[in-house]
């Protein structure tokens, strides 16, 4: 059996392999960063969190560990609130002990990070034909307008709770996003959708979206015709968050003709308006579950029990014996 920390670091492996950026950019990242480490004084250094020279994600981390639990059981959600941590403590007290909770939406630190890091997002924009310089002041203004959201949020009200009933806690954001990215560009590049009803139709070949239909809450065209042609398309489906609506006519001038992407903001549907684009929006808590599913499988596989909870469309990919 393996302990809280290697079923975090197990994410963090998968997440940074799947990195829409590639590996050589990750290194190139923490060498940024010890850098800066590096260049601190003294005084600064004490309030350095120093998970930021090998993880570079930092919405994703493990926020409790007791350090000596092995892991046979996990509860797994997208939104972890005090009643998952309620559920994990009756859970534990029936005899079905939950060894650590995994959830997907970050919660203290890992809320708190939330805005630091979109920093993939610039090499995301300039890989599809925006300007280094202007995928940069972009997303700056971004970042400063997500940090400004979440700085007054109260970031430990369910990470305390937690710890009072101890209870192994930990999230997976942008590593698991990273994979529900990988995993639908790879799935769309071989089906080769021509036209957006195209595009629509194999999304519905996924479990996890057919589920989210049956709910409401299934893939939908949010601009664009069922008869247009996808021409050049683009993921949004890692990054934090939504990107600013000012990158919309970037890509547009890049020959970007649709977007993929979980949600969108109201300011960004005028965007892409605008600029005539298309956009379909597979789901939110569907395409979470996707990248969060890709992750629980590999825990499966080493015989880890997972206990779907949070709004989690749980679906194995695990083939059974």
């Amino acid at each position: 059996m393996i302990t809280v920390k290697q079923v975090f670091d197990l994410s963090l492996k998968m997440g940074m392999a799947a990195d829409p950026r590639g590996l050589q950019a990750i290194k190139k990242h923490f060498n940024r960063v010890k850098h800066q480490y590096n260049d601190l004084p003294a005084a600064e250094k004490e309030y350095f969190d120093i998970n930021r020279l090998t993880n570079p994600y930092l919405d994703s981390s493990v926020l409790i560990d007791d350090g000596t639990t092995k892991v046979k059981r996990v509860l797994a959600g997208i939104d972890i609130g005090a009643g998952e941590i309620l559920l994990a403590s009756q859970l534990n007290e029936r005899g079905k002990k939950i060894d650590v909770v995994i959830g997907h939406h970050p919660l203290g630190k890992n809320l708190a990070y939330l805005d630091e890091a979109m920093e993939l997002q610039a090499e995301v924009h300039e890989s599809h034909g925006v300007p280094i310089h202007l995928a940069e002041k972009i997303l700056e203004e971004r970042v400063n307008e997500v940090g400004r959201g979440i700085h007054p949020m109260n970031h430990y009200q369910v990470v305390n709770i937690a710890e009072l009933l101890h209870i192994n806690l930990m999230n997976t954001h942008t590593t698991t996003d990273n994979l529900v990215d990988q995993f639908m560009y790879n799935f769309l590049k071989k089906r080769a959708p021509e036209t957006v009803g195209d595009l629509m139709k194999a999304l519905m070949e996924i479990p996890e979206y057919q589920q989210a239909k049956r709910l409401g809450t299934g893939p939908k065209i949010f601009a664009g015709n069922p008869k247009h042609r996808i021409g050049k398309f683009l993921l949004e489906m890692t990054g934090g968050t939504n990107p600013s609506s000012k990158v919309y006519e970037q890509y547009s001038r890049a020959g970007i003709s649709t977007i993929v992407g979980m949600h969108i903001r109201e300011q960004s549907m005028e965007a892409v308006n605008t600029h005539q684009l298309n956009v379909i929006i597979a789901g939110h808590i569907s395409s979470d579950s996707l990248g969060m599913n890709l992750f629980l499988d590999e825990l499966e596989k080493r015989g880890i029990e997972v206990v779907p909870c949070g709004g989690l469309i749980r679906v194995s990919r695990v083939k059974k014996k």
